[in-house]
């Protein structure tokens, strides 16, 4: 099938667990930590897109991803030999409340990779048809919506944010009938399957779940499990696990979670959908649904229309919702470590941590190595969101702009360099209070230039390059993503393969790509699919 490239696929996870006793694709509940299933057969593949760095990194040639093997395999039609495909099982909290079983309901994993690296990654298929997890719905997807999955993927990857990754994305040449809205307008859409991959897909609620079922055997076994494959030179490779071993495994769960956080806010990225069932135990970001980049800074926005009315998941509260997750983790986990001061002890210092790091972040965005005392981290921050907070100012092309700001020109420099992140022209009020700030500012870098021992023209330049491999140039704006989806309506995937060459280098200034560092245009501000987005598929 593969021609002269060899794959060789080691399925660690179907051997060390007991798979679900009952076949087929019908909804149950389940008390494994997976079902064996087949993806459903689609009538006319046809490969879009893939990921040319992934596809290297798992030993995918540009021969085999253009051929008829790969596009049958990877949009369910065929396996590969050494695959076995399975949907996972597991549970977790929506919107704060218990849900009980959740699990793959649209996805199936079709095996563990070994790559030529030596690391195993699951590839997985995401509308590739029903599971017993699919609660009764098709298990397809639509392609807008696995055209965002796909992009943001490897978007996020490129800006170096921790994440799952996309191999392919491939339409099937068969409608999805889907209610975008919930509103009763149900339309047929062209379907699609996207392949994820990762070194795992395991997430909070495969503990949560086992925990509420007092399947406490099994929650130990996969606790030690996902330890050592998980967990790689951090702890032994083989337990028998001690307590302190079980702990430190949690504090590095922390650590990474905390990591994906303090980079999505870096970026101005919102998940959107931050359910426990949506948190991975590796810290990567996993499950695009209703995400979005901010256009005006707006700490209070979500681009899901679900979370509209409460804004759980907000900007502004993505970190402390971080928290929440892993506190419900550290429940589970408790019901076999049986010592809930320690993983309080864990969490509590790993959280104290989270304000120093989301503050070092932010000094590196605004060009500095670190605030010059107490005083400066108190005034420029909140002085900034002041600011931010008197009118729309696009938060991306604010902190790019910011770069080349000079100190060692005259002062009130800094509203025409930042003239085109906002939406409309600054207030003088506006003006005032940026100004204000920009005294602070420039304050700030000139006691750091002088003690950096360089000239100002050097001390300038380095600045830039740093402040600019921090701050994006190009992101992933939701109307930069309907617009392709658009197009490929029309049959045209000009815009999908330009977009997709820009987001590999966000940080770098390209030649003809001024169009993805723009402004959210006026026509996208209310239309669906530019701002904000439901969990429909």
């Amino acid at each position: 099938m593969t021609g002269k490239t060899v794959h060789r696929f080691d399925n660690r996870f179907l051997r060390a667990f007991a798979a679900d006793p009952q076949t087929g694709n019908h909804p149950r509940q389940v008390r494994a930590l997976y079902s064996r299933v087949k993806p459903e057969p689609v009538s006319n593949p046809a490969l879009l897109a893939y990921s040319e760095s992934l596809a290297e990194l798992l030993g995918f040639s540009a021969e085999d991803c253009h051929s008829d093997w790969f596009v049958n395999v990877f949009s369910g039609n065929a396996l590969m030999p050494g695959m076995q495909a399975w949907a996972s099982c597991y549970g977790g909290h929506q919107f704060g409340h218990w849900a009980g079983q959740l699990g793959d309901g649209r996805a199936i994993n079709l095996g563990e990779l070994l790559t030529p690296g030596g690391q195993h990654w699951i590839l997985q298929l995401k509308g590739a048809g029903p599971t017993p997890y699919s609660r009764g719905a098709d298990g397809r997807a639509v392609l807008r919506s696995s055209l965002r999955e796909f992009l943001c993927s490897e978007a996020m990857y490129h800006l170096g944010v921790p994440t799952t990754r996309a191999l392919s994305l491939i339409v099937t040449g068969e409608d999805v009938v889907r209610d975008m809205f919930y509103d009763g307008n149900a339309e047929a859409e062209p379907g699609a399957v996207v392949c994820r991959a990762a070194p795992s897909f395991t997430r909070f609620g495969h503990f949560e779940l086992l925990a509420a079922r007092g399947q406490q055997a099994e929650l130990q076994q996969l606790m030690d499990y996902t330890i050592a494959t998980d967990c790689t030179g951090v702890l032994p490779s083989s337990g028998p696990y001690t307590r302190d071993d079980y702990l430190a495994w949690f504090q590095a769960v922390c650590e990474r979670s905390l990591e994906m956080v303090v980079h999505w806010q870096r970026v101005g990225f919102v998940h959107g959908v931050m359910n426990t069932d949506n948190m991975s135990i590796l810290g990567l970001t996993i499950d695009y649904g209703p995400y979005g980049w901010m256009e005006a800074y707006d700490p209070d926005w979500t681009p899901n229309t679900t979370d509209a009315q409460h804004r759980r998941y907000r900007f502004g509260q993505q970190a402390r919702i971080v928290g929440w997750n892993l506190l419900q983790l550290a429940n589970a986990l408790n019901s076999v470590i049986d010592d809930a001061a320690g993983l309080e002890q864990v969490l509590s210092v790993c959280l104290n941590s989270l304000p120093s790091r989301l503050e070092a972040m932010q000094a590196r965005k605004l060009g500095l190595g670190q605030f010059t005392d107490a005083g400066d981290s108190q005034a420029l921050l909140p002085g900034l969101e002041a600011v931010f907070a008197m009118q729309e100012i696009d938060m991306t092309l604010f902190y790019r702009n910011l770069s080349r700001y000079d100190p060692a020109q005259p002062p009130a420099q800094l509203p025409a360099l930042v003239s085109e992140a906002f939406y409309q022209p600054a207030s003088s009020a506006t003006l005032q209070a940026l100004i204000e700030w920009e005294e602070r500012y420039r304050a700030g870098i000139l006691i750091e230039m002088r003690a950096s021992g360089m000239n100002d023209e050097e001390y300038c330049a380095q600045r830039r390059t740093l402040m600019n491999q921090c701050n994006p140039l190009y992101v992933l704006r939701n109307y930069l993503a309907q617009e392709v989806i658009d197009q490929l309506r029309e049959g045209d995937p000009s815009r999908l393969q330009a977009i997709a060459k820009v987001l590999r280098q966000p940080y770098t200034e390209q030649d003809n790509a001024e169009e993805f560092a723009r402004r959210m245009p006026e026509w996208a501000r209310h239309r669906p699919g530019c701002s904000m987005l439901s969990c429909s598929s």
